[in-house]
């Protein structure tokens, strides 16, 4: 029993990080990277259409890569630190309910590894002993799949954000400033198409889905972006 519950109960404390905030750490990184190339790459070409000089181009795309990636990462720090609240007052609010009524919690943890297959019997076996050693851990795990004081954390969001909006704003800010005029949009767009596609590809894969429509769809919004403002700024000079 006792090794049952180790290995299958109580999280693993060799790894820094929950799979779960890991993950979150990648999808604000993908989606900030996706955000720098797009936004920029949309500013830059929206700017190259109004025939704009190169020190206005790499102007307008700087500023727009710091001010993209202060917001995604501000962004993300609030959206998180949003959501580690709402963890800790589960866990408080666990915690008064445990205090309050301990049979019902038992009976919850119970319910919950019968519907996880094992039997009545060794439910109320495993249910007793977790509620004696670690009652918070346990209930928090089996009724909100949340570890205590593994919470998510803010700033490993708010930094890879920030990091990879300037790293994916990097290449088409690079592109419209050193490729030569004539070939400025039609070089920054190839570059980019590169870039999305790599970016749709990896979201897809994380996120389990079709890789093909999401390249796609990426691609769709990233050159749609581009032709927009490129035509609003052709228009506008």
């Amino acid at each position: 029993m006792n090794n049952y519950l180790k290995n299958s109960l109580v999280p693993s404390k060799i790894e820094k990080l929950h799979l779960s905030e890991r993950l979150n750490v990648i999808r604000a990184g993908v989606l900030g990277a996706n955000d720098g190339i797009i936004s920029v790459a949309g500013i830059v070409t929206g700017v190259a259409g109004a025939q704009q000089s190169q020190m206005t181009l790499f102007i307008a795309g700087f500023a727009g890569m710091l001010a993209g990636a202060l917001s995604m990462g501000g962004g993300e720090y609030v959206s998180v630190s949003t959501q580690r609240d709402t963890q800790k007052n589960l866990a408080k609010l666990q915690e008064q309910m445990i205090s309050a009524n301990p049979n019902r919690e038992k009976n919850e943890l119970i319910n919950y590894y019968v519907s996880k297959g094992l039997s009545y019997d060794l439910s109320s076996e495993v249910a007793s002993e977790l509620m004696e050693t670690d009652s918070l851990t346990s209930t928090l795990k089996a009724k909100f799949n949340l570890e205590l004081k593994n919470y998510l954390s803010p700033w490993h969001a708010a930094f890879s954000s920030f990091f990879s909006f300037i790293l994916g704003s990097l290449l088409p800010l690079i592109a419209i400033t050193f490729i030569p005029y004539p070939y400025k949009v039609s070089g920054t767009m190839f570059s980019v198409i590169i870039a999305l596609t790599f970016t749709g590809y990896v979201s897809s894969r994380l996120g389990n889905s079709n890789v093909i429509k999401g390249i796609l769809r990426n691609l769709l919004v990233g050159l749609g972006t581009m032709v927009v403002t490129y035509f609003i700024g052709t228009f506008m000079s």
